[in-house]
């Protein structure tokens, strides 16, 4: 079950407002950068909040991998996303791909601050 996790908080998103707010554009790039990382959907679900008082609702964007998943969470009125991708590198080490995974998503939604974290899950077996 060994794998990588990747986290990241972007903060002051400067790009369009639609990466945020559009479900469907949000989870059709999503799509498309999980494919251009060579790794494989095998399901998804995209979400769109309704709007607030604060401003248009944020997007929930979840890809299954078959290697494990992706996860995509925005909040417009706050300009921020949190990203979530985790690999497991059982047959194979997918960390490449999920590293390229994570810098597609991150350079599309343009942020000003990014905090990243990463995670070896698992024990290795001996």
């Amino acid at each position: 079950m060994q794998g990588l996790h990747l986290t990241a908080d972007l903060h002051q998103c400067r790009c369009d407002l639609r990466w945020l707010a559009d479900a469907a554009l949000l989870g059709e790039r999503c799509l498309h950068a999980v494919a251009a990382a060579r790794l494989q959907a095998v399901a998804q679900v995209f979400h769109a909040f309704p709007a607030t008082g604060h401003g248009p609702g944020g997007v929930t964007a979840t890809v299954l991998l078959a290697e494990s998943h992706l996860c995509v969470h925005t909040w417009p009125e706050q300009h921020a996303v949190t990203l979530d991708v985790y690999v497991c590198n059982f047959g194979g080490d997918h960390s490449a791909k999920a590293h390229a995974l994570m810098a597609a998503l991150t350079a599309l939604f343009e942020p000003a601050h990014v905090e990243r974290h990463s995670l070896l899950r698992g024990a290795v077996a001996a």
